[in-house]
């Protein structure tokens, strides 16, 4: 029987912690090895994906699900309250089961799919462009050419300056208390604009969760579930390391100040 509750987000170890020896620094995302108690938490979240009746996803583990198989990369963060209460948060990466909210899971940085937000209305204007160049190209006549360029460099000019504006919403903290906007981020870091899915990674919602409700961070585990039609490289139940492309500039931010045990290239 699952252990998960809806509310609080944070699931508390109980008396099993006590047998566990806590980590003296916080393991880097990017190169670790996971810690035990990080391990009974990913265990702990395996069961609740494997009983849960909440959604359906189709991670491609039992025949005759509907929709395509998406594999789907999940995290735990072992965490201490300000009332020194041990437990652990969980998170998947980008959406589960059509959703960013889902029970037992942190809420995402920032909910694109809010009815009415300015991303919906965007890609309805992109999808109409899409549908007049469509149209146009069909006709195959001079004055359609010159209209489906001036659809094309619109269709661009849109896309950018949406894409733009999506990241302005993400801002991540540190234990600080200092927050960061994506952008920042990765111009200060990188010296480049954010890739597509940036913020959405399983790592810096658990971490933006904790620091928003004064939580340490103790440990972290990322591990994969499901089948991965498109790499091999991704294994079910195997755990893996934060992506570097996205979320390393990301993480360089939000453990500002936390001592990190490095494990060798």
């Amino acid at each position: 029987m699952s252990t998960f509750l809806a509310e609080p987000l944070l699931i508390p170890f109980g008396e099993v912690a006590a047998a566990y020896a806590l980590p003296e620094k916080f393991g880097n995302p990017l190169r670790y090895t996971p810690h035990a108690l990080a391990l009974l938490a990913a265990e702990r979240l395996q069961q609740h994906l494997a009983q849960q009746q909440d959604w359906e996803h189709n991670f491609g583990l039992e025949p005759g699900q509907k929709g395509a198989v998406v594999g789907k990369m999940f995290g735990v963060l072992v965490v201490r309250t300000a009332q020194g209460e041990l437990g652990y948060l969980a998170a998947f990466s980008g959406k589960l089961a059509g959703g960013f909210h889902h029970p037992a899971f942190v809420p995402p940085i920032f909910d694109s799919l809010t009815e009415g937000s300015f991303l919906n209305s965007g890609m309805r204007e992109l999808t109409r462009i899409n549908q007049e160049i469509n149209m146009l190209q069909e006709q195959a006549t001079t004055e359609s050419k010159t209209r489906v360029d001036a659809l094309q460099k619109l269709r661009r000019e849109n896309s950018v300056a949406l894409q733009a504006m999506l990241f302005d919403q993400y801002h991540f903290l540190n234990q600080a208390g200092e927050a960061k906007s994506l952008r920042d981020i990765f111009r200060q870091r990188a010296n480049s604009n954010p890739p597509a899915g940036a913020g959405e990674c399983a790592a810096p919602k658990l971490l933006q969760y904790a620091f928003q409700n004064d939580m340490k961070p103790l440990a972290m585990a990322e591990f994969w579930w499901g089948l991965s039609p498109k790499s091999a490289y991704w294994k079910h139940g195997h755990f893996y390391p934060a992506c570097r492309e996205k979320c390393e500039p990301i993480l360089a931010h939000m453990l500002q100040g936390i001592a990190l045990d490095e494990e060798p290239e």
